[in-house]
């Protein structure tokens, strides 16, 4: 009986030939090479933009303060404010991409992601919406969102 399906098996997988790669087929050896892709300028980061897991000391957190930042209310983080246009939201990542003008003392004018905490400001907020935005420079994210008229 073994032996009948063992035989069966084999002459059925036998005829069986794989068809020859197309040059067109990525992995064909002779496959054209993609063209390079042009680097996204909408949520361009850098690594400083990438949150630390190390808290940040005083010492790192110094250069800002003097240049454009200033404590919250509670004193407990520097803050910097921001004026622009909403150029997409991204809820489900907790993200607004916006176009600024100049961050005095702390970014040129550009369009960039920020991160949103809490996320809950970002809803009543849509494309083509102007807005002033305070970013808390510690944590690298918007704190806080004023729809502009």
């Amino acid at each position: 009986m073994w032996l009948i399906v063992a035989s069966l098996l084999l002459s059925g997988c036998a005829g069986y030939e794989l068809q020859p790669l197309a040059a067109s087929h990525p992995a064909h050896p002779e496959a054209p090479v993609a063209p390079e892709r042009a680097p996204s300028r909408t949520l361009a980061y850098s690594r400083a933009d990438i949150p630390s897991v190390q808290p940040v000391s005083p010492v790192t957190a110094a250069p800002h303060e003097g240049h454009g930042a200033r404590p919250t209310e509670t004193g407990s983080s520097p803050t910097v404010v921001g004026e622009g246009e909403v150029v997409a939201t991204v809820p489900n990542a907790s993200q607004i991409v916006v176009e600024h003008g100049e961050i005095q003392g702390f970014m040129e004018a550009m369009t960039m992601g920020y991160r949103v905490d809490p996320a809950s400001l970002l809803s009543g907020l849509k494309q083509g919406d102007r807005v002033r935005f305070k970013i808390d420079v510690q944590r690298r994210a918007i704190i806080a969102i004023d729809k502009l008229q």
